[in-house]
């Protein structure tokens, strides 16, 4: 995962620019993976933009950060949003809906996404699954054009025959330890995810978080792991799988 966290923090400037980061909302997710390597993936619910700009950047944000990325401080920014009249209050938010429109149009062109639908208020619907074969790693979501930096489910390929996943989007994002973004202790960014991840294998299960274990369905373990704004471990689950 060290890699990934380094390059959410390299990448994070582009995030800044875009004045937003996204999270998951009220969702449900499944990870199924064969011994054979087969896998297939679903994400189905709400993403939820968050307003870097409303938050006056992340929490642990220095006054300093927030002036290299934007080049005001947050106190400016404050000041500059409630001089705004009602008027123009609603420009700005038919700008940003403007915006969330154009880009759900352009990832429902993605491979993967069969529905993508913006609903206001910074909520998009969701629907995405694919399948494959794991020779190689896999993050979702990752589109650079929207700043969707942040991974929510990673596998990584771990010797000739391991696969460790993490779901690191399905828990407390803690952007600490982030440069900029992090600026000290406490960076823990606000969370509205609630819903459910759900591994489904055939193959070993070498080691996983969850407390409640695997259940046995036929030739498959299954691992259920519950999600609420107030988790903090990420579900995680290491697994053998063919050799390559």
């Amino acid at each position: 995962m060290k890699h990934w966290i380094r390059a959410a923090a390299l990448l994070l400037p582009l995030a800044l620019l875009s004045a937003c980061l996204f999270q998951p909302g009220k969702f449900e997710s499944t990870l199924t993976v064969h011994k054979d390597r087969s896998f297939t993936f679903t994400y189905k619910g709400e993403v939820v933009a968050l307003d870097l700009e409303g938050m006056n950047g992340l929490p642990g944000m220095s006054a300093g950060d927030a002036a290299a990325t934007d080049g005001s401080t947050p106190d400016n920014t404050a000041a500059a949003e409630e001089e705004q009249t009602p008027e123009q209050k609603a420009a700005a938010k038919a700008a940003k809906d403007e915006e969330y429109r154009e880009l759900a149009a352009n990832l429902a062109k993605e491979y993967g996404y069969r529905t993508v639908e913006y609903r206001g208020d910074g909520v998009f619907y969701v629907d995405y699954a694919i399948s494959g074969v794991l020779t190689h790693e896999f993050v979702y979501p990752y589109n650079q054009d929207a700043a969707m930096i942040f991974p929510w489910v990673t596998v990584e390929l771990r010797g000739g025959d391991t696969l460790k996943i993490k779901a690191p989007g399905y828990a407390k994002q803690d952007m600490s330890g982030m440069g900029a973004a992090g600026g000290g202790s406490g960076g823990d960014m606000p969370s509205k995810t609630q819903g459910s991840f759900t591994l489904i294998t055939d193959a070993e299960i070498v080691s996983q978080n969850n407390e409640n274990g695997a259940a046995k369905q036929g030739a498959n373990s299954v691992v259920v792991w519950r999600v609420t704004p107030r988790t903090t471990d990420a579900p995680m689950a290491v697994l053998r799988v063919a050799a390559r």
